[in-house]
C-alpha cells in the first residue's frame, strides 16, 4: 500500500513555512574570546592589521637574495649573522652574504628568499648553496593570509577553534555574539514516571525530555525543564502559560497526534496561533507548530524516535536560524547501500543506518534493522539518516543513497 496522504505538507514544505515564519535573531551579547567557543558571530570582522604582520621565514634555514642564487654549480656565502623569531637581525645583507634564519624570523632587508638548513653545506661562517632553488621560496608574505581591511569572519558563522585562531591572531579579544534562544521542554502523559519511579502496568519511563535535552544541549543550549506535565486541561494550559512567560521557544513531546485529548488542542488554540499539521515523512507524521503570545512553539510527537526525527529535521533547523547560524540544515550525500531496505511511496522516510567501510575500503551504509519509530535502540546503533525521497519504493542493495550523518547534527 503507499503512504500517501493529500492533506500532508512534504518537509521541504514545512521547512518552507516554519523559516518564513520565524524572524531573524537581534539580540545580542559581548564575550571573551574564550567563552564565544560554539557560539555564532553577530557581526562581520575585518582585519585591522596584516596577518602575518611582516615577511617572514616559513621554515629554518639561510636566507639569501634570490639575484645571488646560482643558476648551476656552488656559490659560497658568508654568514653575516641570525634572525630569529621575535629578534629580528638588524642589518642589510649585502651581495655574497646569507643570514641564518628561523622559522617565523622577520626576513632582513636584502634578502627574499630561504634555502632550507638541509639543502646547504656549512664551513663555520662559510655557506655553501648549489643550483636548484626559486626566487621567493619558504617565505610567508606580510599579510597573505589577511591584508589590513580585509573580510576576516562573516556574520552567521559559527566560531569554532579555527576562527578563535584567527580572531586571536588580529588581537581581537572580545566578539559579539547572537543571544542564545531560551528553550523550555516539558513531555504530556499520564503514563509516564520519572527516573527513579516504580512502573505500574502500562506505565513507561520518561526518555524523551533526556533525548530533547541532549539535543539542545548539542547546540550549546541549557533547556528550561518544566518536567511531566500530566493529561488535564488545567496542568496543560498551566504548563503553556508558564513556559511562554520564561522562553523564546516551548518543545513539548506527546499529544498532537490525531485521536489525542480534546484539551491539548483546545488550549493551544486559545492561548495562540497554531497549526497542526500532518508531515509527510516517517517517522512523526504529527506536528505543531505556532506561537504563544511572543514565545514560538513546536509539538513533537511522543514515539521516542519521532521525536529525535522531527527535531533534526525540523526544529533543529528553526533553533539554528534563531541562534543566528547562517546555514541550518545538515549535508546529504550519496553512498550504496549494502542492505535492501522496506519503503512505501507516499513519505519521505529517515532510516537509522550505520556508516562504515567495507572491505575494499568504500563508503557504505547498513541498515540498523528495524525501523519502528518506538524503537529508541535502533538511534543509539545509528550513526547517520539514510534519506528516502517521498515517491520511492523499497531500495535494492547496491542502490545509490542518500545520507545524513550525526556528526554536526547529533
Amino acid at each position: 500500500m503507499q503512504d500517501y496522504d493529500p492533506e500532508s505538507l512534504t518537509v521541504a514544505e514545512a521547512l518552507q513555512h516554519i523559516r518564513h515564519a520565524l524572524p531573524p535573531p537581534t539580540r545580542m551579547e559581548t564575550l571573551a574570546l574564550r567563552d564565544s567557543l560554539g557560539r555564532v558571530l553577530a557581526v562581520d570582522i575585518s582585519s585591522a592589521v596584516n596577518v602575518p604582520a611582516h615577511t617572514n621565514s616559513a621554515m629554518d634555514g639561510y636566507g639569501v637574495a634570490s639575484s645571488d642564487l646560482p643558476a648551476r654549480g656552488i656559490r659560497e656565502f658568508r654568514m653575516a649573522g641570525t634572525a630569529w623569531a621575535g629578534s629580528p637581525f638588524s642589518g642589510r645583507i649585502k651581495s655574497g652574504e646569507c643570514v641564518r634564519i628561523m622559522t617565523g624570523a622577520v626576513l632582513p632587508a636584502g634578502t627574499d628568499t630561504v634555502v632550507m638548513q638541509e639543502h646547504i653545506e656549512r664551513d663555520g661562517d662559510t655557506i655553501h648553496i648549489g643550483a636548484g632553488h626559486k626566487a621567493g621560496q619558504h617565505v610567508r608574505k606580510a599579510g597573505e593570509d589577511l591584508a589590513v581591511g580585509e573580510l576576516a569572519l562573516t556574520a552567521g558563522m559559527l566560531i569554532g577553534a579555527a576562527q578563535l585562531g584567527l580572531l586571536a591572531s588580529l588581537g581581537i579579544g572580545q566578539v559579539s555574539v547572537f543571544q542564545l534562544p531560551r528553550v523550555a521542554v516539558f513531555t504530556t502523559g499520564d503514563e509516564l514516571r520519572s527516573l527513579g519511579e516504580s512502573l505500574n502496568l502500562g506505565e513507561i519511563y520518561d526518555s524523551n525530555r533526556y533525548t530533547l535535552y541532549g539535543m539542545l544541549a548539542r547546540l550549546g543550549i541549557e533547556p528550561i525543564d518544566l518536567g511531566v506535565v500530566r493529561d488535564s486541561r488545567s496542568d496543560v494550559e498551566a504548563a503553556f502559560v508558564r513556559a511562554a512567560t520564561m522562553a523564546d521557544v516551548i518543545i513539548t513531546s506527546g499529544g498532537v497526534s490525531v485521536g489525542e485529548a480534546d484539551f491539548v488542542k483546545e488550549t493551544l488554540e486559545k492561548l495562540g496561533v497554531v497549526n497542526f499539521w500532518k508531515i509527510a515523512m516517517k517517522p512523526g507524521r504529527p506536528l505543531a507548530f505556532g506561537k504563544i503570545n511572543n514565545t514560538w512553539f513546536f509539538g513533537l510527537p511522543g514515539n521516542p524516535v519521532s521525536v529525535m526525527t522531527t527535531f533534526y529535521q525540523l526544529v533543529q533547523p528553526a533553533l539554528r536560524h534563531l541562534m543566528g547560524l547562517s546555514t541550518t540544515t545538515g549535508m546529504l550525500f550519496k553512498v550504496p547501500c549494502a542492505s535492501r531496505l522496506k519503503k512505501s511511496p507516499g513519505r519521505m522516510e529517515f532510516q537509522r543506518g550505520i556508516l562504515q567501510r567495507d572491505g575494499a575500503g568504500q563508503l557504505v551504509v547498513l541498515s540498523t534493522g528495524e525501523q519502528g519509530s518506538g524503537i529508541l535502540s535502533s538511534m543509539s546503533a545509528a550513526n547517520c539518516f539514510i534519506v528516502l525521497p517521498l515517491e520511492a519504493g523499497p531500495v535494492e542493495a547496491g542502490t545509490l543513497v542518500d545520507v545524513q550523518a550525526f556528526e554536526g547534527i547529533i
